[in-house]
C-alpha cells in the first residue's frame, strides 16, 4: 500500500512537564521503526501525538506531507493496537474485526471479504465463531491485529502490543509481526521499552531519554555503536568500566588506564573526557588461561557462572575492581571455568569503545518519578 511517509517538525508536548521535547523525525513509507527507551521517556506521548490522542504544544505532524497536527483521530489514516487489546468480550471475531467497516457502512459483501482477508493475514480464519474469552493471549493480540488492519491504513501504531503476553509467546508473535508487517507493506511504528523486540523487528529505531531522541540508526549500529553509556546501557547488555584517557590517537582510538592496566581502546576517544566509560559488549570479551600476555588483557577472577541453555554467562571480577560479564556459547565443548578461577579478560580493541556523557539506565531508576500514564 503506498503511503504512510511520517514526519515530526520540531515536535513537543507539555504536561505539568515537558514530554516530548522537540523533535525532529522522518519515517519513510512502508517502514519498521521502532521508539524505544524506559518508563517516562515519551515514546508513547509521540505515538499518540500522531495518533491524534494528544495536540501538540508546539510543532507539526505530517502523514504523507499533509500537516494533520490539528485533524481529529478518526479522520487520520492511522490505526492503533494497544497493549490491551479492548476487543468487544460479547462479539465473535468475524464481529470484531468487521466493527470499523459497518461503521463505515460499507456494502456486506465487501464487509465480509475484507474481514476474511483480514483473518486469513493472522491465521485465525478458523476461529470467526468464537469470542475473545475462547481465545488465547496471542490469538487475542492477531484479532486486535486483524481489527486494525482491515481498515487499511496507511500508518499502524503499535503501543507495546506484546507486553501482556508470556516470554515464549512474545519472541514467536515478534517474528509474525515482521513478517506481517513485510506482507502488507505499510508503516508499522512501534513503541516499545524491549530491547530484544526493537532489535530483532526493526528496519531502524530511536532510543529516547526525557522527550529526546539521543541516538537514531539501523539496530546492528545503534547496537554496536552506542552514542553514549546510556545508550549502551539500556539497548542491550554492557560492561560499562570507569577508566582514564591517557593519550589520544589517529582518528578515534585512545589508550586508557584501567586500574594498573593500559587498554587500547579503537572507537570513541576523539569526543570523550579525559575521565570516561569503556564500553564492551559481553559476547566480544574472551576469557583466557591465567598469565595470557600481549596488550588489553587484564587479571580477573570468575565470580559466577550462570548456565543459560545455549550460553553461559560468566561473572568476572578485574583485578581494577570492576565486575564484567561474559557470554560463552555452549558448543559442546568441556567447561573448565569453576567459580574462584583466576583468568585473563582479553578486551579486543576493536570491540572496545570509549564514550562520553548519558546517566547509565540502571542509575536514573531511583531518580525518575514514575510518569502519569498519557505522559509515557
Amino acid at each position: 500500500m503506498a503511503g504512510g511517509r511520517i514526519e515530526l517538525v520540531s515536535l513537543t508536548k507539555r504536561f505539568t512537564e515537558v514530554a516530548v521535547d522537540d523533535i525532529d523525525l522522518q519515517i519513510a513509507s512502508g517502514e519498521f521503526f521502532s521508539l524505544l527507551g524506559p518508563s517516562g521517556c515519551g515514546k508513547t506521548t509521540t505515538l499518540r501525538l500522531i495518533a491524534g490522542f494528544e495536540q501538540p504544544t508546539a510543532g507539526r505532524i505530517l502523514l504523507d506531507d499533509v500537516d494533520v497536527s490539528a485533524v481529529p483521530p478518526h479522520k487520520r489514516n492511522v490505526n492503533t493496537v494497544f497493549q490491551s487489546y479492548a476487543l468487544f468480550p460479547f462479539l465473535t471475531v468475524f464481529d470484531n474485526v468487521a466493527f470499523g467497516l459497518r461503521n463505515k457502512h460499507l456494502p456486506k459483501t465487501e464487509i465480509r471479504d475484507r474481514v476474511y482477508s483480514a483473518l486469513e493475514l493472522v491465521h485465525l480464519r478458523e476461529f470467526e465463531r468464537r469470542r475473545p474469552g475462547q481465545l488465547s493471549g496471542g490469538q487475542q493480540q492477531r484479532v486486535a491485529l486483524a481489527r486494525a488492519l482491515v481498515l487499511q491504513p496507511s500508518v499502524l501504531l503499535l503501543d507495546e502490543p506484546l507486553g501482556a503476553l508470556d516470554a515464549k509467546l512474545r519472541r514467536s508473535l515478534k517474528v509474525e509481526l515482521k513478517a506481517l508487517q513485510e506482507q502488507v507493506g505499510i508503516t508499522f511504528l512501534y513503541v516499545t521499552h524491549d530491547q530484544e523486540e526493537a532489535l530483532t523487528m526493526s528496519d531502524r529505531l530511536a532510543v529516547m531519554r526525557d522527550g529526546k531522541i539521543v541516538q537514531l540508526g539501523v539496530p546492528n549500529v545503534v547496537y554496536e555503536e552506542p552514542a553514549d553509556t546510556y545508550v549502551a546501557d539500556f539497548l542491550g547488555v554492557s560492561n560499562l568500566m570507569e577508566v582514564d584517557v591517557v593519550s589520544r590517537g589517529p582518528g578515534s582510538q585512545c589508550d586508557v588506564r584501567l586500574g594498573e592496566s593500559t587498554l587500547h581502546a579503537e572507537h570513541g576517544g576523539i569526543d570523550a573526557p579525559d575521565r570516561s566509560h569503556a564500553v564492551i559488549r559481553p559476547e566480544r570479551v574472551k576469557i583466557e588461561d591465567f598469565g595470557s600476555s600481549g596488550p588489553n588483557r587484564v587479571p580477573a577472577m570468575v565470580e559466577r557462572l550462570v548456565y543459560l541453555g545455549s550460553s553461559t554467562q560468566v561473572f568476572l571480577r578485574l583485578a581494577a575492581g570492576s565486575d564484567v560479564q561474559v557470554l560463552i556459547n555452549n558448543d559442546g565443548g568441556e567447561q573448565k571455568l569453576t567459580q574462584g578461577t583466576p583468568v585473563h579478560a582479553f578486551f579486543a580493541p576493536d570491540a572496545l569503545r570509549v564514550l562520553a556523557g548519558g546517566t547509565p539506565v540502571a542509575d536514573m531508576s531511583a531518580a525518575e518519578p514514575e510518569e502519569m500514564p498519557q505522559a509515557s
